[in-house]
């Protein structure tokens, strides 16, 4: 991971924030803030519908800013409802070392 990867995420978390109050005819994340979870929710499936189209492609870049743009809109739904990148990586912390099969059944358990 190259330095400052982490920054960068916790800097994005920053201005979502500060953008959740923000004027929406000034800003394409304050308008999906204004629009609701429903909003923010139908960019996250298009988002991933292009990503698995870039991927089925198999081109680096077209599948490196799909996978951006998910991340991006994920991220927004998260300060949407209060958290964070720090809930996901916390949770990934969590989650290290454990099996997939795993942790799926500790949910279910």
């Amino acid at each position: 991971m190259k330095p400052g990867t982490l920054e960068v995420l916790n800097r994005l978390s920053e201005t979502l924030t500060a953008r959740r109050n923000a004027d929406p005819s000034t800003s394409y994340t304050a308008s999906l803030f204004a629009k609701g979870p429903d909003a923010i929710l139908k960019k996250i499936g298009e988002e991933t519908a292009e990503l698995i189209m870039a991927a089925k492609d198999g081109k680096r870049l077209p599948i490196v800013n799909e996978a951006t743009d998910v991340v991006y809109h994920i991220m927004v739904l998260m300060a949407f409802f209060d958290m964070s990148v720090d809930d996901i990586l916390q949770e990934m912390h969590r989650r290290e070392g454990i099996s997939g099969i795993d942790e799926k059944r500790s949910r279910t358990a």
